[in-house]
């Protein structure tokens, strides 16, 4: 691979280098409107889903405007997870390893969890860029041992769940030691109300940057819906995990209780699964990631903040144990297939009491087949709410040909059953008529 077209963007040769290894060829659509933007030190708000690359749209840039001459940090990077920050400190070595011996750019990753002493030791000598949970960030701050009054950018990944999980005070309090002249950049799936008076604080006139709002999932996912009928959702999962035989799956329920039920239930029937939710110790977390970067798993459980944290490679299917309260982490769930334009399919388990939620996700665009499993195969099978379009359909003739026969003004003996026969006429005549057209 000789060339790629990021070397429109007047970035380092390394980090061109970098880039070609990662096997980027084209920018993606944030990557292009964002990296000019970053490199005319504009600060900017990022609006996209997940899976759309924003991670190197801020990372390349602000790599290439690092000066490793100066012991000092220059960029500041707060995700709300640990897993995703850890993930964000990987990119960032990836690229940086490229640098030359006389260039280096040194990156540490601070996030709860850990030894704070050892952090402390660390940074004797301070980093270029620093990567990590706000709270932990704020603890070494106010500790004396992490410099900040000369970096200048600060980025908020993941604000929306930043405010969710009550971290934007942590970054409100190491932010106001920055810089006043500090280009910031805040990424966000939505941005919410109770975010805007932190935005306010920050910045002015920031870029305002929104990548495919049309588009509610990435194209190349392959939506499924599979009613549960009363039937065993574990034993339903099981099925479709066999029927599908995933690269790599991730199936999603809303509680950890929920998680640990179908896990537990999946072992049961002797499937190996690893499982992600807040109740585990940094240690374990870091031990099934592990575990699932090493494909030691195929199948891994996992709770809705995961979706938002982690960024597996590999994952060829999604599976909806249920369907999530807030319907904006569907989206962000099935975010974790048909990554870098790979392909990918979601499936979801749906109860007759998630008619509505199934209605809403198809305003937003989501286009769902509707399958079972027969003879352990998924089996396409109509449409879901077939019965009840056409007991409206029904309703709808009825009532139009109700309005069609008028009742009498004197009303004579026996003509209930003149009206009802009138109606049943103009019943058939609609119904002939509807078979004409079909």
């Amino acid at each position: 691979m000789n060339s790629t077209k990021f070397e429109k963007y007047n970035l380092k040769p390394f980090i061109l280098d970098a880039v070609k290894e990662l096997g980027f060829v084209e920018p993606t659509e944030i990557q292009d409107k964002l990296i000019p933007v970053i490199g005319r030190g504009e600060s900017a708000i990022g609006q996209s889903q997940t899976g759309t690359g924003k991670t190197h749209a801020y990372l390349l840039p602000i790599i290439n405007k690092i000066n490793p001459s100066l012991n000092e940090v220059q960029a500041v990077i707060s995700a709300p997870t640990r897993e995703l920050a850890n993930q964000i400190y990987q990119e960032v070595l990836k690229v940086a390893a490229h640098a030359p011996e006389n260039e280096q750019i040194t990156a540490r990753c601070f996030i709860g969890g850990t030894d704070k002493l050892r952090a402390i030791e660390k940074l004797k000598i301070q980093p270029h860029i620093v990567i990590g949970t706000p709270g932990r960030i704020n603890d070494l701050v106010k500790e004396q041992a992490l410099f900040l009054h000369k970096a200048s950018f600060l980025v908020v990944d993941e604000a929306d769940l930043m405010l969710d999980m009550g971290f934007i005070h942590d970054v409100d309090q190491f932010a106001s030691r920055m810089p006043e002249k500090l280009q910031m950049l805040v990424f966000s799936a939505t941005i919410p109300e109770k975010l805007k008076p932190f935005l306010k604080k920050y910045m002015e006139n920031p870029k305002y940057i929104q990548v495919d709002p049309k588009k509610a999932a990435a194209e190349k996912i392959d939506h499924y819906i599979m009613p549960a009928r009363h039937r065993n959702k574990v034993s339903l999962v099981h099925s479709a995990l066999d029927a599908y035989n995933p690269y790599l799956a991730i199936v999603f329920t809303n509680t950890k209780k929920k998680a640990d039920e179908v896990a537990d239930g999946l072992i049961a029937q002797g499937v190996k699964v690893g499982r992600i939710h807040g109740d585990l110790t940094p240690r374990e977390r870091k031990r099934v990631m592990k575990q699932i970067k090493d494909l030691e798993y195929q199948y891994l459980v996992a709770t809705d903040l995961a979706a938002r944290g982690i960024d597996i490679e590999g994952v060829s299917h999604v599976i909806n144990y249920e369907l999530p309260t807030d319907l904006d982490f569907y989206i962000h769930r099935v975010g974790r297939t048909a990554r870098a334009g790979y392909s990918g399919i979601a499936l979801t388990i749906y109860e007759n009491s998630d008619e509505d939620a199934l209605n809403r996700l198809e305003k937003m665009g989501v286009q769902f087949t509707n399958v079972d499993l027969q003879k352990g195969e998924m089996v396409e099978i109509g449409e879901r709410n077939k019965r009840k379009k056409r007991q409206r359909q029904e309703d709808e003739v009825e009532a139009k040909a109700k309005s069609m026969v008028r009742k009498p003004q004197k009303v004579k003996p026996g003509y209930k059953k003149k009206m009802q026969a009138d109606v049943a006429k103009i019943k058939k005549r609609a119904k002939r008529l509807q078979n004409k057209n079909k």
